[in-house]
């Protein structure tokens, strides 16, 4: 007698009618680390490269060194947009009275001053086109895209048009970024490298 073979049940979370919420993240178990949600799905990040492992570093520890004291450098955590949108900037700079808990899992995205994002292969439509957009209309005042041009960081800097509710460029960083807003800032951006190329003067 021939036995049927029994579907399996996926192992993927199923989402429910209308999507997942902000609050889900927060419920749902075993989630991969850096799970996202945009638009109400549940975004799942693929494996850092080297350079984006350097480049989040390396702007966690510089604006560690130059924020007022009144804001906070953050990596990799999630911030509130709205019910069905909940992002994880690679790094961001948040106002300090944001941090109310040590067990806080997210941060209201209008407490955020700045959010950087650091393109990778398979986050480029997300960091240059759906984050940013998402980013400007809960008002984030600043942007900063970083790519990888052949192991050489770019980065792409936005401010936001309160006319228009829309991010605007300010400028275009190959060696070095020198910015004012939204506090001052002077990087050498020729420092996201191995240490042994930075020594050779490569």
């Amino acid at each position: 007698m021939s036995v049927e073979p029994q579907a399996s049940k996926p192992s993927w979370p199923v989402p429910p009618v209308g999507g997942w919420t902000a609050d889900d993240l927060d419920r749902l178990p075993n989630l991969p680390p850096h799970t996202e949600l945009i638009d109400g799905s549940l975004v799942f990040v693929s494996p850092q490269t080297v350079f984006h492992m350097r480049a989040v570093s390396f702007f966690e520890w510089q604006l560690q060194s130059v924020v007022p004291e009144d804001l906070e450098v953050c990596r990799e955590f999630t911030i509130d947009i709205d019910r069905q949108n909940r992002p994880e900037p690679d790094v961001f700079v948040v106002r300090g009275e944001a941090v109310e808990e040590s067990d806080q899992t997210r941060f209201p995205a209008e407490s955020v001053m700045l959010a950087i994002e650091v393109v990778s292969t398979d986050s480029v439509t997300r960091d240059r086109e759906t984050k940013p957009l998402k980013y400007a209309r809960a008002k984030i005042p600043h942007y900063w895209r970083v790519e990888d041009n052949e192991g050489q960081a770019v980065v792409y800097v936005f401010e936001l048009e309160p006319t228009t509710g829309t991010y605007t460029s300010t400028g275009i960083f190959h060696d070095r970024m020198k910015v004012s807003v939204p506090f001052p800032v002077d990087l050498d951006l020729t420092q996201i490298k191995p240490r042994r190329n930075r020594a050779a003067g490569e």
